[in-house]
């Protein structure tokens, strides 16, 4: 195909839909990656003209996403981009509370997922002609700064950030750039309980603004199209008056 390829996982809603209809109508090929099927096609279906191809794919599994990677180049010949997108929350919890079970869980979508979706493209944009391409991971406010009772998925968070650096690293030789979006309150069904309250870190509750998931998109569009030789290594987007700068 003479068009670019993208594998966006978490692709069935939020941010990932939002971002995968965003880059078919910027000209990509989007290969949509997500466990429900019938939210991939949802979503497929609004994108238009057969741009959007659904996978249904858990990414905590070795074996499912060597098979989505496999379906993307058997299919569009090659990959361009990956956006690392998947991810969930954790329980809010003190951490003497975490059960390991919760920790875990974390561990395998937030962090472990993002590494099994790099290391098959990293493969794949290596071995493939023209080499090269491009890994954008979602990160999180998160990543740099703590919510109150959120050590799991903070510390995932944190862990990705060294997961992209040391990608951008290893990417060097092969032309594969690697970059962050750390994404502050998109209006997702993740993020519905913000509007309501949240702790904040003196221990009130108060509800926080929320951006459209569409202006992530644009963004991670904007990464998406840079050529090789330039990478945006990372990026904070947030709604205006969340509490962050200055959080704590």
């Amino acid at each position: 195909m003479s068009e670019k390829v993208a594998v966006v996982t978490g692709g069935g809603s939020g941010i990932g839909a939002a971002t995968a209809l965003a880059l078919a109508a910027d000209g990509w090929h989007v290969v949509l990656a997500g466990r429900r099927q019938a939210a991939l096609q949802a979503v497929a279906e609004r994108g238009g003209a057969g741009r959007l191809r659904p996978v249904p794919t858990d990414v905590t599994d070795e074996a499912s996403v060597r098979a989505l990677f496999h379906t993307a180049v058997d299919a569009c010949g090659r990959v361009d981009l990956l956006f690392n997108n998947a991810g969930s929350f954790a329980a809010a919890r003190e951490v003497a509370d975490i059960p390991l079970a919760e920790w875990q869980a974390a561990v395998a979508v937030n962090l472990t997922g993002v590494f099994l979706c790099t290391r098959e493209a990293f493969r794949v944009m290596r071995d493939q002609e023209p080499q090269g391409g491009r890994i954008i991971n979602n990160g999180s406010i998160s990543a740099q700064v703590p919510r109150p009772m959120s050590a799991a998925y903070t510390a995932t968070k944190h862990a990705v950030t060294g997961l992209t650096k040391s990608t951008s690293l290893d990417g060097r030789p092969y032309g594969i750039a690697c970059g962050q979006i750390d994404v502050g309150n998109a209006a997702t069904d993740m993020t519905e309980a913000m509007a309501e309250g949240v702790r904040q870190a003196d221990g009130s509750i108060r509800p926080e603004p929320r951006m459209a998931a569409e202006d992530v998109a644009r963004a991670v569009v904007y990464m998406a199209g840079l050529p090789l030789g330039a990478n945006v290594a990372t990026m904070t987007v947030l709604a205006t008056g969340m509490p962050y700068v200055g959080r704590g």
